[in-house]
């Protein structure tokens, strides 16, 4: 064991004497470039599965006869990755593919796109803080140094993770926004003598212009609809798409009608208005909430003026009668 403690003491002074401070801290990460190099090679000489091979042969036959359309898209680059780019647990893949889903990606490459962006910023952030780190000479210390090398890491790795975030966000606004005008139009429809499945198709272009998240599901409902899907699959497949409680309850609220042969259009006018009256309560509470968060750019803006203002006078004659 002493043997390894005087090696590593020597080796540590070796690489400062030849690399100045930093040197063992540039020498671990040629080491980890080196080794990813090494195995790239590995990751790109994966064996091919033999019924993809046939796939692929089937759709170059069919481009053929099509003209040579390119059928693929460009992300069909990272289907080599899938195994590194995608969970490999069941459950954490299809939490993946919700979470995906409901931030408006639906392309069967999402997930592969999402962890790749994750590993080329977490990566790239990085690289760009070890070279800053060796342009500049370091922080100050090795403490430093680790510290600017690895937040802009852990930044890019999580710029992602925060983007599908904010974008799940910005769609439950609008589907919250635009579901009460959906509803209406859809009692319009029902009440005119329309069936349900003709209610959201009219729904789904009406309100495409206003409220492109909520035209969407609604468009992918009619979609499965037609396609001869269970009608209650159908609308409790787009309550977990969307992952909204008030669209949960409406769906709930139609299967219950369907199922005991109530008036659909009488469910609809009284959900509709219950709809109407929580997008007013949360218009109330959002100008309720305006005055307080005013009220630090109120003291940070208009207070040191109004002090300059008034006291700046006084403060001016009493500096000239000392002056004097």
């Amino acid at each position: 064991m002493e043997f390894f403690k005087n090696l590593f003491n020597e080796a540590n002074a070796f690489l400062v004497d030849q690399l100045g401070e930093l040197g063992p801290l540039i020498a671990v990460g040629g080491l980890g470039v080196l080794l990813c190099l090494v195995a790239l090679p590995t990751l790109m000489k994966k064996q091919k599965d033999p019924y993809k091979k046939l796939r692929d042969t089937r759709t170059e036959a069919k481009s053929a006869k099509t003209g040579g359309l390119r059928l693929g898209g460009k992300n069909q680059k990272l289907e080599r990755f899938a195994q590194y780019l995608e969970p490999q647990d069941e459950q954490e893949l299809s939490a993946t593919q919700l979470q995906m889903i409901r931030a408006g990606y639906r392309a069967k490459s999402s997930i592969q796109m999402f962890n790749f962006a994750k590993l080329a910023l977490g990566l790239g952030g990085l690289l760009l803080g070890t070279l800053y780190v060796l342009i500049s000479g370091g922080g100050g210390s090795a403490q430093n140094s680790i510290f600017i090398v690895l937040i802009p890491g852990v930044v890019g790795y999580y710029a992602p993770k925060y983007w599908i975030t904010k974008r799940m966000q910005t769609r439950e606004e609008q589907i919250n926004s635009g579901f009460p005008d959906a509803l209406d139009l859809m009692l319009v429809c029902v009440e005119a003598g329309q069936s349900l499945d003709q209610a959201i198709i009219k729904v789904a272009t009406e309100i495409k212009a206003s409220y492109p998240p909520l035209a969407e599901e609604f468009e992918i409902v009619s979609y499965e609809m037609k396609a001869g899907k269970d009608k209650t699959k159908v609308l409790r497949d787009m309550g977990e798409r969307v992952g909204i409680q008030d669209v949960n309850s409406f769906i709930t609220t139609l299967i219950q009608s369907a199922t005991f042969g109530t008036s659909m259009a009488e469910a609809l006018r009284v959900y509709s208005d219950e709809m109407r009256d929580k997008r007013i309560s949360r218009a109330e509470e959002k100008a309720n909430k305006l005055p307080t968060k005013l009220t630090l750019f109120t003291m940070l803006f208009c207070v040191p003026p109004l002090l300059v203002i008034l006291i700046g006078p006084s403060i001016y004659a009493i500096a000239t009668d000392l002056s004097r």
